[in-house]
Order: C-alpha cells, then sequence, then structure tokens
C-alpha cells in the first residue's frame, strides 16, 4: 500500500485490517444487498461483504472522488474509500449506532468514527468509561480496542454533506439488521448518536425480530427506551457543529456511557 496512492483500496491488498479479499462478494443492488447480509454467518464475514458494496452509485461515486482528490492536509496519505464496516467484538453487549462514515475521517482511515473530530470526542469518552483501551482512535492499525462494545453506521459510505438519502439508508439496512441478529444474544444496550441513527434504528429493530413499542419515543439526548432485555439511549451526535456550540459537552457524553455501562451491569 503506497502512502500516496489514490483511489479505494483493493480488497484484500494489504489494507490494516481490511477484512475482505478479493473473492468477497459484492452487492451492487438492494436485493443482493438483502441477499448477502442474509447470508454472512457472523460478523467476519459481515463486514468484509459490508467493506466492498457498491449497491449505491451517488455513494460510491462520492467516496471514491474523495479518496482520489483527497483533503490537502491528507494528500500524502492513502484513502479507504469504500464503505466502512463495524468495529468491536462479534459478542459485544453494547452497540453504539451512528449515521454514516465521515468523508475524511472513516472514509480516510478505514474504521468507524476514526481520524475526525467526532470520534476524538467519542473515543474520549468510551476510555473513560473502561470501554476502549486507547482515548484516540487515528488509524486502523493504532492499536485500539472496544471493550464489549461495537460500533455500526446507519448507512455505511460517506454520504455528501453528511446527508444520506432517505433509500440509501433503507439500501443499507440489511447490513445493520444482520449485525443487531448476530449481537442478539448477548445484545442489553444501544447508544444511538442522533436523529438520523435514531429513525433508521427501529425498522431495522423490527426486521431482527424485536418487539418494537407502538408509539416510537421522539429522539433527544438521554432518551431512554426498554425493550424485552434491551436499553435503548439516545445521544446527541459528537458532530462539530453539536460540540462546537455545547450543545454536547463532554459531561453529557459521560453521562449517557456511564447510564449504559450501570445497565450492562445490572443485566448479569
Amino acid at each position: 500500500m503506497s502512502a500516496g496512492r489514490a483511489g479505494p483500496a483493493s480488497p484484500g491488498a494489504g489494507w490494516p485490517a481490511d477484512p475482505a479479499t478479493a473473492s468477497t462478494p459484492v452487492a451492487r443492488t438492494a436485493p443482493e444487498v438483502h441477499q448477502l447480509a442474509v447470508a454472512a454467518a457472523d460478523c467476519a464475514e459481515l463486514d468484509a461483504r459490508v467493506s466492498v458494496c457498491r449497491a449505491c452509485p451517488r455513494l460510491v461515486a462520492w467516496r471514491e472522488e474523495t479518496a482520489a482528490v483527497r483533503r490537502a492536509a491528507f494528500a500524502d496519505q492513502p484513502y479507504w474509500g469504500r464503505p466502512v464496516p463495524s468495529f468491536g467484538p462479534p459478542d459485544a453487549r453494547l452497540l453504539i449506532v451512528g449515521l454514516a462514515p465521515a468523508a475524511h475521517g472513516g472514509n480516510r482511515t478505514g474504521r468507524i468514527f476514526t481520524g475526525d473530530r467526532s470520534g476524538d470526542w467519542l473515543f474520549a469518552a468510551l476510555n473513560r468509561a473502561g470501554l476502549a483501551r486507547l482515548p484516540t482512535s487515528v488509524a486502523a492499525d493504532d492499536g485500539q480496542h472496544l471493550i464489549d462494545t461495537r460500533l455500526v453506521a446507519a448507512v455505511r459510505c460517506a454520504p455528501p454533506a453528511n446527508r444520506p438519502t432517505p433509500q440509501e439508508r433503507d439500501t443499507c439496512r440489511p447490513w445493520l439488521v444482520r449485525d443487531l441478529h448476530l449481537l442478539r444474544p448477548g445484545l442489553r444496550v444501544i447508544v444511538v448518536l442522533g436523529g438520523f441513527a435514531w429513525t433508521a434504528l427501529w425498522p431495522a429493530l423490527g426486521a431482527a425480530g424485536y418487539p418494537l413499542p407502538p408509539r416510537r419515543t421522539p429522539f433527544g439526548h438521554g432518551a431512554t427506551v426498554d425493550l424485552a432485555g434491551l436499553s435503548i439511549i439516545g445521544c446527541y451526535h459528537p458532530s462539530q457543529q453539536n460540540t462546537f456550540t455545547g450543545r454536547l459537552t463532554a459531561p453529557m457524553l459521560d453521562q449517557v456511557f456511564a447510564e449504559a455501562v450501570e445497565r450492562l451491569r445490572e443485566s448479569h
């Protein structure tokens, strides 16, 4: 992998922690996403299939253009330029659901919430809560490790202006559904970052077999929904807009993850 290489990383070509190989099947349509997600035997296979998906033409074009052109600050660095798989152990009891990878964060590094300011806030909070080995996440080979926690995105490709379309959200849903299904035996808490992820989660939970409440609770920071054996907690997204304006502070993040950890303890 050349440091100055432009364009997306080829599956199996040596990118650190690349879950895919040249023989990983590629979804090119929404029905193929569903087919390949359902057939993924475990999280490792699911992550590999996610990482080569090409089902949304607009997102494919954007993520690859971003990887080829690159931001000036990262002009000498290679870009992942592919869908960003989930990160964390396959038996995690805590799931964190975000919106989508950042164009110059996860789309550059190949790991969700890695290499951008939102990730700086999130991983620092996870480390303080005892859920991450390191307080930073800067690259796929930096030694970071999540503890009893898995990170996913509602949409796995970086979208233009951080705004996936409803169709792109729905096309990507089977990947999230399969994550939820595979985690279900031990999953006890879900922390949802932002209103987009909150909206995307509920139909995915239903498709994964969870009983849904008759009325959907509106998103809010600290909003909590208790299902059968599963607690869902809303949290403002650690975006620059929220952290710069003080809408989300470090103590607010800490409070959410303290609540999540406490609920994990109670579930033992």
